[in-house]
C-alpha cells in the first residue's frame, strides 16, 4: 500500500484525468454545430446528423476498446497504459483542432473513444491503492471527475468557441500534455509483479472478458444490474436538452444552468458525500440509496410540470450517483486482483454500449410522446422508461444488498472475494 502523500498524488492524477475525459466531451458541445457546418458546408439540421455519428463512434470504440486497456493494464501495469492513453488524448485533440475535412475529425473522435476507454485502468488503479472496506468510496472519484468535467467543459468550450471552433481542442490538448507531464513525475505503478498476468487477445474484448467473468455469476449478475443502470442514467444527455424546453420552455441559458447545477450535484456526491456515507452504511445500504434515488428522480420527471419541480428531483438525481460507486466497489470485491482491470474493462464496455444504445431509445421515444402529432402527449415517457429499467436493475441486485445488509461495514472488509 501506497504511503499518504504518494497515494494522495495518483489519486489526484486519476482525478485529473477522469476531469480531462469528461471535459472533452463537455468542451466540444458549444462548438462542435459550428465545425460541422465548417467542415460539410450544410446548414445545422443536417450537420447535426454527423454530430450523432460522432457520438456513436466514441461510444462504439468505448465498448470495443475498454475490456483491451483493461487487459494491458493486467499485463504492463496501470501507469504505463495511463500515460500512453493521456499523451494519446493529446494528439487526438491536435487532429480535431487541425482537422481539415470530415474524415479527419472522425480519426480524432475515435482516437478519443480508444484513449477515453482509460476509465478502465483508471478504476483498477484505485482499487490497487484501496483497501475493499475503501473501494466505494474512492470509486466515487470516477463520478466526481464526470461531474466536475460536466460543469467546466461546455462553460470552458462556450469560452474559448468566441475565438474559433477550434480554440477549445487546442486547450483540451494543453491541459492533457501538463498533467501527462503531472502524471510521468508522479505516478507510480501500483500492480504487484505476482498479480499480473500474460495478455490474451481471446479475453481482451467485450465477448471473451465477458466469458471469462462466468467465473464469477455474482459480478456477472450485478454486470447486467449496472447495464440497465446506465441506459436508464444516459436519458439525461439524450433528451435532457428537447424535454426541458418542450415541457418547461427553457432557453438554452437555462438548460445550461441546469446541466451545472447537476453536474456540480454529482461532483459533491461521488467526490464527497459517499466518501462519509459508505463508511458508516455499507455498500449495500448506500446502493440501495443510490437507486431508490433514481427511482424517485425519474418518476417525478416522467410528470413534472415545472421547472422549480425539476430543480428539486434533480437533486434526487445528484444522491442516485450514489448507486455508480456502490456498484463498482461490490463487483471489485469479489474478483482477484490480477482481475481488477478485466473487470473494469468491462465495466466501460458496458458503458460504451449503454451510450449506443440509451439515446437512440430515449430520443425515439421522446419524438413519439412529444410534439403537435403525437396520440399521447406524454413527453416524460423517456423518463418513465429509464425508472422500469431503474426498478429492474434494484430487483437484480436485491440480493446482494440483501446480503450486505447483513454484515456490518467494518466486517465487510473481511470477505473474500469468492462468492
Amino acid at each position: 500500500m501506497q504511503s499518504g502523500p504518494s497515494k494522495r498524488s495518483a489519486l489526484g492524477f486519476i482525478l485529473v484525468t477522469l476531469t480531462l475525459n469528461s471535459m472533452g466531451i463537455g468542451l466540444m458541445m458549444p462548438v462542435m454545430p459550428s465545425l460541422l457546418t465548417e467542415l460539410t458546408s450544410l446548414p445545422v439540421s443536417e450537420a447535426a446528423r454527423w454530430g450523432g455519428a460522432l457520438s456513436v463512434v466514441y461510444a462504439l470504440m468505448q465498448f470495443v476498446f475498454g475490456p483491451t486497456l483493461g487487459n494491458l493494464s493486467d499485463r504492463f501495469g496501470r501507469r504505463p497504459v495511463l500515460l500512453v492513453s493521456m499523451f494519446s488524448m493529446v494528439l487526438d485533440y491536435l487532429i480535431m483542432a487541425l482537422s481539415w475535412n470530415l474524415a479527419v475529425l472522425f480519426i480524432g473522435r475515435t482516437l478519443s473513444g480508444v484513449a477515453g476507454a482509460t476509465f478502465s485502468a483508471a478504476s483498477a488503479y484505485i482499487a490497487d491503492v484501496s483497501s475493499k472496506k475503501d473501494r466505494a468510496k474512492n470509486f466515487g472519484l470516477v463520478g466526481a471527475g464526470f461531474g466536475i468535467g460536466f460543469v467546466l467543459g461546455p462553460m470552458i468550450g462556450g469560452f474559448l468557441g468566441e475565438y474559433g471552433p477550434r480554440a477549445p481542442f487546442y486547450a483540451a490538448a494543453a491541459l492533457s500534455f501538463v498533467n501527462f507531464v503531472f502524471g510521468w513525475f508522479v505516478l507510480p505503478e501500483t500492480l504487484k509483479d505476482e498479480n499480473r498476468r500474460s495478455f490474451d487477445w481471446k479475453r481482451a474484448n467485450p465477448f471473451g472478458a465477458l466469458k471469462q467473468l462466468a467465473a464469477h455469476p455474482a459480478v456477472r449478475t450485478l454486470l447486467l444490474a449496472v447495464f440497465l443502470f446506465d441506459i436508464a442514467h444516459y436519458v439525461y444527455p439524450a433528451v435532457w436538452s428537447y424535454y426541458s424546453e418542450e415541457v418547461f420552455g427553457w432557453s438554452p441559458g437555462d438548460i445550461g444552468l441546469s446541466l451545472a447545477f447537476v453536474g456540480i450535484g454529482f461532483a459533491f456526491v461521488q467526490g464527497y458525500l459517499i466518501r462519509v456515507l459508505e463508511p458508516k452504511l455499507g455498500s449495500g445500504r448506500t446502493l440501495l440509496i443510490g437507486l431508490v434515488a433514481n427511482l424517485v428522480a425519474f418518476a417525478g420527471l416522467a410528470v413534472a410540470s415545472s421547472g422549480w419541480m425539476a430543480y428539486s428531483l434533480i437533486c434526487f438525481a445528484a444522491f442516485g450517483a450514489l448507486a455508480t460507486p456502490a456498484f463498482t466497489g461490490l463487483m471489485s470485491n469479489r474478483v482477484p486482483d490480477n482481475a481488477q482491470g478485466e473487470l473494469q474493462g468491462m465495466i466501460s464496455s458496458a458503458a460504451g454500449l449503454s451510450m449506443v444504445i440509451s439515446p437512440f431509445v430515449m430520443t425515439q421515444i421522446f419524438a413519439e410522446f412529444s410534439g403537435p402529432t403525437a396520440t399521447v402527449q406524454f413527453p416524460g415517457a423517456p423518463f418513465a422508461l429509464a425508472g422500469l429499467l431503474i426498478l429492474a436493475s434494484l430487483l437484480i441486485a436485491l440480493p446482494f444488498i440483501r446480503k450486505e445488509l447483513k454484515t456490518s461495514p467494518v466486517s465487510a472488509e473481511e470477505k473474500t472475494p469468492a462468492e
